[in-house]
């Protein structure tokens, strides 16, 4: 499973530093996050967030911060741009328009993000035969 953390200092109610926990992994072929708060000062935990989908910016932040960002290439020529095209408008509902604008960063200098998202693309792309690597 690949998957990445990062710890993030935040205010607890009871005015003491606590912990906020952001996690992304993939789990069941699909890209998942979290997020848990722990105060160390008063007990408090709690589970903000647990499931599929794209993480918010403040928790992909904190995972590049944390880890720096790995890139997806192209590893061979694209038999076509359908393949592509589908990935990422499955993955990211993006419009044909800005598929097309993936399609060509993937081509050129790549795409950037979070360990986990450039790894779980690389798996969807690579089912529709388009041939990518991951970079760290």
């Amino acid at each position: 499973m690949t998957g990445q953390t990062a710890k993030i200092a935040s205010r607890c109610e009871c005015g003491s530093m606590a912990v906020r926990q952001v996690n992304q992994f993939i789990l069941h072929d699909e890209l998942w996050w979290d997020s848990e708060f722990s105060c160390g000062s008063c007990g408090t935990y709690l589970c903000e967030h647990a499931g599929p989908g794209p993480a918010p910016d403040d928790v992909r932040g904190a995972l590049l911060a944390a880890h720096g960002s790995a890139r997806l290439r192209l590893a061979g020529s694209v038999p076509g741009l359908v393949p592509a095209l589908k990935v990422f408008r499955e993955v990211s509902a993006a419009s044909l328009s800005r598929a097309r604008e993936l399609v060509g960063e993937l081509s050129h200098d790549g795409l950037v993000g979070t360990l986990p998202e450039m790894e779980f693309l690389k798996a969807r792309l690579r089912m529709r035969g388009v041939p990518v690597d991951v970079e760290r």
